[in-house]
């Protein structure tokens, strides 16, 4: 049973694993063993249990034990049904006020919980039943990877991989844009030959990037093809040339009003639409 611990202070060692802008420190607290993420929301915590990630710790907003429900909950699930589910772990609970001033932001829904890092599969792994797979070259903003992740669970794409360059999925802002689909869609990070190992594995493989001889995304080669990788690379630059020059077919979508391009998140979801469950 988890015990709760109240707090009128934020000098406690146990609670600076909340600090905003500790994300680093996190990926490696354990190292060599590994690290924690933190999941914000009921929602997220839910789905993070549901894939079997392991609980350390919690941190709520102490008006949320009162509550016959959680905020927005419509299964009229209360936060102790949560916390019930997380097991033998410290649960730190305080005013609003306070929690506000140890993370540095107005908790979403009133909770924060650690929990343990999975190591992560083999590119093989999440690669042998897959028909479409999205590739993230040098995605740097959370928020988007994020949103890359929510576009690909509810679009059709079976797993993403990740070059080092990429934010991590399960950052704090990337895991909450995500509503904790990094939590249940495959994912790993990938080599530097990804596209050769792609092929091997018979994928045709489209680099979203603004060329000239680029296809629409609902071109039937596209579209139609058996194993398809959809490449999406940095939000300044794009992906390399060498990348691209690699790849099977580029892909642009039409623009108007002399728009050349859109944010990488935006672009995901509708080459997902036309490729995923568009196609």
């Amino acid at each position: 049973m988890a015990e709760i611990i109240k707090i009128d202070s934020l000098d406690i060692e146990e609670l600076q694993i909340y600090k905003s802008g500790n994300e680093a420190q996190l990926l490696h607290y354990f190292e060599p063993n590994g690290g924690l993420f933190i999941a914000e929301s009921p929602m997220v915590v839910e789905r993070a249990l549901d894939a079997g990630y392991e609980p350390y710790s919690m941190l709520i907003d102490e008006a949320l034990l009162c509550k016959a429900q959680v905020p927005g909950d419509e299964a009229g699930k209360t936060v102790n049904d949560i916390i019930t589910r997380c097991g033998d772990i410290p649960v730190y609970c305080g005013n609003e006020t306070l929690l506000g001033k140890l993370t540095g932001f107005k908790l979403t829904r009133g909770i924060l919980c650690a929990m343990y890092r999975k190591e992560l599969p083999p590119v093989t792994e999440i690669s042998k039943n897959a028909t479409r797979i999205a590739v993230l070259d040098g995605v740097e903003n959370p928020a988007n990877v994020g949103s890359i992740f929510r576009n690909a669970a509810a679009l059709g794409i079976d797993a993403i991989m990740l070059t080092s360059g990429c934010s991590d999925p399960l950052y704090r802002r990337s895991l909450r844009v995500s509503m904790g689909t990094s939590l249940i869609l495959p994912w790993t990070i990938t080599a530097a030959n990804y596209i050769d190992f792609l092929h091997s594995l018979g994928f045709t493989v489209a680099a979203l990037a603004l060329r000239a001889d680029s296809l629409p995304p609902n071109n039937p080669q596209i579209k139609n093809a058996q194993k398809l990788a959809l490449l999406l690379g940095n939000e300044g630059f794009g992906l390399s040339d060498d990348v691209i020059a690699n790849c099977d077919y580029t892909v642009m979508i039409p623009m108007a009003n002399g728009v050349d391009s859109l944010n990488v998140a935006a672009a995901s979801a509708i080459a997902f639409w036309e490729c995923g469950t568009g196609r």
